[in-house]
């Protein structure tokens, strides 16, 4: 019954993401942006923590719901335009959460916590909150690095790369270099781990 409800929120988080109108390509095949991104998500989990509860698992498929509805352009390029759209996702993704949770029958206390973990509510101090933000960062890493490092100077990336390992726990850092795929980058990422 658990795993029946669990399969209807993923097959509702990825009906909503299906409409994303960004595209993606892996494995030659065209995917919606976020569908991929949120598959890749609960993979990374699921290899990381098998163990992870079902809110958990919830929280990382629906991490970055309905994202291409609120675009970065739309606030001031600036970091102060950059936090507040950080923080308007953040409350979106939880409000889509919510409705979809509640329409596959999950009860208050489990959405609360699902909702508390997309807010990124307590991170280092709250062992699922860091869970989750781990599995950001190395699904970052793994997937969305290489084509960052393809577009900027290589002291941007290891500034990015320094802000992302201080996000981190220490076992995922562990982690870190082994989902790298080039050399070049594997060397950045160990620059920015011996300048953190």
């Amino acid at each position: 019954m658990q795993e029946d409800r669990l399969a209807r929120a993923f097959e509702a988080f990825d009906a909503y993401n299906s409409q994303d109108p960004n595209l993606e390509t892996d494995g030659g095949q065209s995917f919606p942006k976020e569908v991929l991104y949120a598959n890749r998500m609960t993979r990374r989990l699921a290899a990381f923590a098998p163990e992870a509860p079902e809110y958990v698992q919830l929280a990382a498929r629906c991490q970055h719901i309905g994202r291409w509805e609120i675009p970065r352009s739309s606030y001031p390029m600036d970091r102060k335009g950059y936090l507040t759209w950080r923080t308007e996702l953040k409350r979106h993704h939880a409000s889509i959460a919510e409705r979809i949770l509640k329409s596959c029958g999950y009860d208050d206390a489990t959405i609360e916590l699902v909702k508390f973990l997309l807010l990124k509510k307590q991170l280092h101090t709250n062992p699922d909150t860091q869970l989750l933000e781990d599995i950001v960062c190395l699904v970052f890493l793994e997937h969305y690095l290489e084509d960052f490092a393809s577009r900027h100077e290589e002291d941007k990336v290891v500034e990015i790369l320094r802000k992302t390992l201080k996000k981190m726990s220490p076992r995922a850092i562990s982690e870190a270099p082994g989902l790298v795929r080039s050399d070049y980058v594997r060397k950045l990422l160990e620059k920015a781990v011996a300048e953190a």
